[in-house]
């Protein structure tokens, strides 16, 4: 338990970022698995369209500090590879 009044707020304060930090990263993996699924469909319009909204994810997680900003860049790098590699065996 917290021993200040200055103590128990930021307790409070970061049971809150905890879970908007978790809610964040859960919505950007789920995003990320769709489009690897829409990969291994062969679906690629679906797959340029979740691409694109998963880019969004990973950028404003990366801003905002809940991931690295060059993790964000390599996790929409790697997707962008799965992408090209799976159009070009098809």
């Amino acid at each position: 338990m917290p021993n200040s009044r200055s103590a128990a707020k930021r307790l409070r304060q970061n049971a809150v970022l905890q879970q908007r930090n978790k809610a964040i990263k859960s919505a950007m993996k789920t995003q990320i698995k769709t489009v690897m699924t829409a990969v291994s469909e062969g679906d690629f319009e679906k797959a340029d369209a979740e691409f694109r909204a998963a880019a969004k994810k990973l950028d404003r997680a990366g801003a905002r500090g809940i991931i690295h900003r060059n993790t964000a860049s390599r996790k929409k790098s790697r997707l962008s590879a799965a992408i090209r590699k799976a159009k070009a065996t098809a």
